[in-house]
């Protein structure tokens, strides 16, 4: 399998088939509906699979107006190029072609560079590159190249090619009956075949424990019969019990750090030969091998020692870049819990104590049972009542939802009482709360001033938030209706808010990561808007509700909550639900209202996380830079758009594809602007772009 269209759609029937439709469109009939295959910029006359394994899209002039070979897969095939910014992403695993763990990109520098999709700590994994980002070759027209003799190239320009870099060695003409491919294979190697699989001729790692990503946090590579595989280190299990690359967490509670200094009593230390880790130390000094294992053991930050030659490194958790190394003579020190033995101990020099107090206990509870069970009968009475009522009005919303139910007073321990406030927003207040004993964090939302129909209304918008679930959406793990108390328990989001990231942070996310950003949101947006079962209108698209986990993933935060609200509940507009600065001009003209206002909203927050300012900024020095909106229009029609982004180094044809989605996206007429499938589609490259007009025009 070279090519696939729709990769991450789920599989199709056998009796599918493909129809170039009478409007001109190639498309999929399947079981579920009608699935497009491709979106070329003009109606589709012919379609033809050439010699090479290109599949090539036709309009009635006969010129190509979309091919298989810009859109890689995981796969190029001889003849083939891999254009700059583009990627090939491996399959799920051999059997599964949607998206998988690892990405091969053709960077703008003219470096090739392999890597884990999953970006951890702001930084990337890269397991191999080309190293070719010399200055020399800036700002050139880069691209990777299978010729038909089966060389693997990085070559530049765009009629006379130079060759910057050969991958493999020189093979003979292809006579025509031999096939060449470069695949990016599951595992995160690149590997070049010919004719089947089983026939080699090149990969860029000997082996696949060289790949500092291959494994997932907590846990090393280690190779048996050619074969590698994954196992967590001492001290953790798998997270997801099953899945070997998934990574895995501690199996003991940690205990609170005190001055930096670790109460050994709860700690032990076992120990494994010839490990490595790539990972960064905190901690980095010549001593002995029995020193370093007891400064480990003493210091509450450390969860991994590494001695080496007289050297002993210290690591914390996540570890992610371990691997078993046969010529290595180390020595890996890991800290693990000792709760089990100790909580022996101290049953045993209890039970004196519990027998004597049994003892003494025993005459007085005789003596009063009797009053306690009248006085308890009638209290039981009372509470049978109150819990059926209760249960009568939560029993179908839990049925309904795999939602944890919460009792005020459990909330109230978990935040000790509402006391770390993370934040306060359109729909009350939000704490910082522990469960499991501080194993787990989350944030709590004490929502406030509800509609009057207060139960069913709270209970109906639940149903809707419970079902949702998508990885650019904040999750929710629980709630509490105990009273006139109404709380949401959401996972916690350990790297703030959009918000912060762009306006208050010292450092701003590069480039990449802010198209990635920007695609992450739009996909959740687009979730809500036409994948969940009753379409969402967020009303309320912005920096400060978009919110970052450890893993620099962005997730909307406040769906589904407007209608929870009364009717005067607004942050800073009466009649209009949203944010000044972020509200669609429907919201004043008494337009019906639409999805197309998220459409708005989301093209302003396009263009703040472009240029890293705010829509509104009062301390620009130039007049005409105070509205965002306005400016950037200004800098497109003039060519000028360096000036968004400081002149930074941003590629200009990026650039330029950003500017024009956000631009479309605010236009005042709500019919004109694209819906967030479109835009999508648009910020992955599927779709091209018209020039957007002014959007106040």
């Amino acid at each position: 399998m070279v090519w696939t269209a729709n990769r991450d759609h789920p599989p199709v029937s056998s009796n599918s088939m493909i129809e170039l439709t009478r409007d001109r469109k190639l498309v999929l009939n399947a079981d579920n509906g009608e699935i497009r295959i491709a979106d070329p910029p003009e109606a589709v006359a012919s379609a033809f699979m050439n010699d090479s394994g290109n599949f090539v899209l036709y309009d009635e002039s006969s010129n190509a107006i979309w091919q298989s070979f810009n859109l890689p897969t995981d796969t190029i095939l001889g003849g083939q190029k891999l254009l700059r910014d583009h990627s090939l992403f491996s399959k799920l695993s051999p059997s599964n072609f949607s998206r998988g763990r690892f990405r091969l990109d053709m960077q703008s520098d003219g470096n090739l560079v392999a890597r884990s999709v999953q970006i951890v700590d702001g930084r990337r994994d890269d397991h191999w590159s080309t190293a070719t980002d010399y200055f020399l070759f800036q700002n050139g027209q880069y691209y990777l190249h299978l010729d038909d003799a089966g060389r693997l190239k990085l070559e530049e320009g765009q009629f006379n090619s130079k060759v910057i870099k050969q991958l493999n060695g020189n093979y003979s003409e292809n006579t025509g009956t031999t096939i060449y491919r470069a695949t990016l294979d599951p595992d995160g190697n690149i590997r070049l075949y010919y004719n089947t699989s089983t026939k080699q001729l090149w990969q860029a790692l000997n082996g696949t424990c060289q790949m500092r990503s291959f494994c997932g946090f907590n846990s090393y590579c280690t190779t048996t019969d050619d074969q590698p595989s994954c196992y967590c280190v001492p001290g953790t299990d798998l997270i997801n019990s099953g899945k070997i690359y998934g990574g895995c967490r501690r199996n003991f509670t940690k205990q609170k750090c005190t001055g930096g200094k670790a109460d050994t009593t709860f700690y032990n230390i076992t120990t494994e030969q010839k490990l490595k880790w790539e990972d960064i130390p905190y901690f980095n000094a010549l001593m002995s091998e029995e020193d370093c294992k007891k400064s480990c053991l003493d210091d509450c930050y450390c969860d991994v020692a590494a001695y080496d030659s007289n050297i002993c490194k210290k690591y914390k958790f996540p570890l992610l870049s371990g691997s078993r190394d046969p010529q290595k003579n180390s020595t890996t020190f890991f800290k693990i819990g000792t709760f089990f033995e100790i909580g022996t101990r101290r049953i045993e020099n209890r039970n004196r104590t519990w027998l004597l107090i049994l003892l003494l206990t025993v005459s007085l509870v005789t003596y009063s049972c009797a009053a306690l069970a009248t006085f308890g009968f009638f209290i039981f009475k009372t509470r049978v009542i109150k819990c059926k009522r209760l249960l009568a009005r939560t029993s179908s919303l839990a049925k309904e939802l795999t939602l944890r139910l919460y009792s005020y007073k459990e909330l109230k321990e978990v935040t000790k009482g509402f006391k770390e406030e993370l934040g306060k927003g359109s729909f009350g207040a939000v704490y910082k709360g522990n469960l499991n004993n501080g194993e787990k964090l989350v944030a709590v939302k004490r929502l406030q001033k509800l509609v009057e129909e207060g139960e069913r209304e709270f209970q109906s918008e639940m149903r809707v938030i419970g079902k949702t679930h998508h990885r650019n959406l904040v999750r929710l793990l629980g709630y509490c209706t105990e009273g006139s108390n109404r709380l949401l328990v959401y996972e916690y989001m350990s790297n703030g808010s959009l918000a912060d990231l762009l306006f208050r942070s010292e450092r701003h996310p590069d480039w990449q990561e802010r198209v990635r950003i920007a695609i992450d949101v739009a996909k959740g947006i687009l979730y809500l808007h036409e994948e969940c079962e009753a379409p969402i209108i967020h009303c309320d698209i912005k920096p400060s509700n978009i919110l970052l986990d450890e893993s620099w993933t962005a997730k909307i935060s406040d769906f589904g909550l407007a209608k929870l609200l009364m009717p005067d509940q607004t942050r800073t507009m009466t009649d209009t639900r949203g944010t000044r600065g972020y509200v669609a001009p429907e919201w004043q003209k008494n337009m019906p209202i639409s999805l197309k206002v998220d459409v708005y909203s989301y093209g302003i927050v396009l263009l703040e996380i472009i240029c890293c300012r705010r829509n509104i900024d009062l301390s620009v020095s130039r007049p005409e830079e105070i509205q965002l909106s306005g400016w950037a229009y200004s800098c497109f029609a003039a060519g000028e758009l360096g000036k968004l982004v400081r002149n930074e180094g941003v590629d200009k044809n990026s650039l330029e594809r950003m500017v024009s989605i956000a631009l479309w996206c605010i236009q005042s007429d709500p019919i004109v602007r694209p819906s967030m499938k479109g835009v999508v589609l648009m910020l992955e490259g599927f779709t091209n772009i018209s020039t957007p007009s002014c959007p106040t025009a």
